[in-house]
């Protein structure tokens, strides 16, 4: 027992001197220009909370001194050495305003662009505008073909199926639609991951299996990107010539498709609705493919410095009240501006892949058998693709002509 009050009061004792020269320390006066300093933030150069947040909010920092005083003697901290020619804080000044002599070890000029405060309106129109009215958008396009469906129901074939069939796709054709449409469904899952998997995921599923999912998504994404270009390319070959705009179209609108009514306007290969949605999937597709590949290489494939110098020269921005658009963009941006055209011209063009499908699976009798087996009802041709089901029957007409067969009824 002896022993151990002994070895308490000997601690007690070597406790005192070092409460005492703390506090000591702590009654040191501070020393000017350091963070521990009480002086006005203009008068030291210190960055305050109000700089941060106005550099968040893309505003000009109160502050100006943080990116005019660069450099300068190091101070002398007391009980320290002194911290070199330069502080730490100096140095990284230097990398935040891009005012240093840098120099990096890829002997590449893109990587002395260590810190980039520009990127933080990106982070933000990223989580708030961009997931906000692109999740709102699918969701709104869903709602509004559930409702059309409650309403209009399935459109039908007249007369029913006449159990007669007629060949509208071939197998290559088939093989190309489908494979734009799967790398696109694959695309699109893996993009809404990247984009919502923080914001929402990570509270349903944790943090470790959102990490697993986003890290197998982005190869997924990296690499089925460039089956979706192949087979875009393939698609636009095979079908351009019958999806530009005719007579036959006007009607087709005026009727309504025969979607809205009982009217049934006459069809070539592809109607207008169709024609619609061809086009809109090879400019979208077209697009965020160029907008995929800058991504994919950033510092090769810059994108929106030209393009913005070339619509401020055309007064662009102007018809719409705004400042001329920048047009010397440090690396990072040009990906900031491709991310999200990237993730903006995806959005529309799965709103328009929706209504297609809808359109060939619940909307439409007969319409899947296009594209599953290739062979349609030739009733429902009739109904549909009146002018094309004609062709067809007269080239079948031709060809048995010329080998003194008898056409199949």
């Amino acid at each position: 027992m002896l022993r151990h009050l002994m070895a308490l009061l000997t601690l007690t004792l070597l406790s005192l001197p070092m409460a005492a020269g703390a506090q000591d320390r702590a009654t040191l006066d501070p020393v000017t220009g350091t963070s521990v300093d009480n002086a006005p933030a203009t008068g030291t150069g210190r960055q305050t909370l109000e700089d941060i947040l106005a550099r968040q909010r893309g505003e000009e920092p109160r502050n100006p001194v943080r990116s005019e005083e660069l450099g300068g003697d190091a101070l002398n901290v007391p009980g320290m050495a002194p911290l070199g020619s330069f502080s730490d804080s100096d140095i990284w000044r230097q990398i935040r305003f891009a005012d240093g002599d840098i120099r990096n070890s890829t002997l590449n000029p893109n990587g002395d662009y260590l810190i980039q405060t520009g990127g933080i309106w990106w982070e933000t129109f990223r989580k708030t505008t961009l997931a906000k009215w692109g999740g709102l958008a699918l969701l709104g396009t869903i709602a509004l073909l559930a409702v059309f469906y409650l309403l209009r129901g399935r459109v039908r074939v007249d007369g029913g199926l006449a159990g007669r069939t007629v060949e509208r796709f071939k197998f290559i054709e088939r093989m190309a639609h489908w494979t734009l449409a799967g790398s696109f469904i694959l695309l699109g899952i893996t993009g809404l991951f990247t984009l919502f998997g923080r914001l929402y995921l990570i509270d349903i599923i944790g943090h470790e299996a959102n990490s697993t999912i986003l890290t197998v998504g982005k190869y997924i994404h990296n690499n089925v990107s460039w089956a979706f270009m192949v087979a875009l390319i393939l698609v636009f070959v095979m079908w351009v010539w019958h999806n530009i705009p005719d007579r036959t179209d006007i009607t087709w609108f005026a009727q309504a498709g025969g979607i809205i009514g009982n009217k049934h306007p006459p069809a070539k290969k592809f109607n207008a609705g169709q024609k619609i949605i061809f086009w809109s999937v090879i400019l979208l597709g077209g697009s965020v493919s160029v907008s995929g590949l800058s991504l994919l290489f950033p510092f090769d494939l810059p994108l929106f410095a030209h393009t913005f110098e070339i619509l401020n020269g055309w007064g662009v921005p102007g018809w719409f009240g705004l400042d001329p658009l920048p047009v010397t963009l440090a690396p990072q941006e040009e990906m900031q501006f491709a991310q999200l055209w990237h993730a903006i011209v995806a959005f529309a063009m799965m709103v328009v892949i929706l209504a297609h499908i809808y359109i060939g699976t619940l909307g439409m009798e007969g319409a899947y058998d296009a594209m599953g087996s290739g062979q349609v009802d030739e009733n429902w041709a009739h109904q549909h693709h009146s002018i094309w089901l004609d062709k067809v029957k007269a080239e079948e007409a031709q060809k048995a002509a010329k080998s003194g067969a008898t056409p199949a009824e």
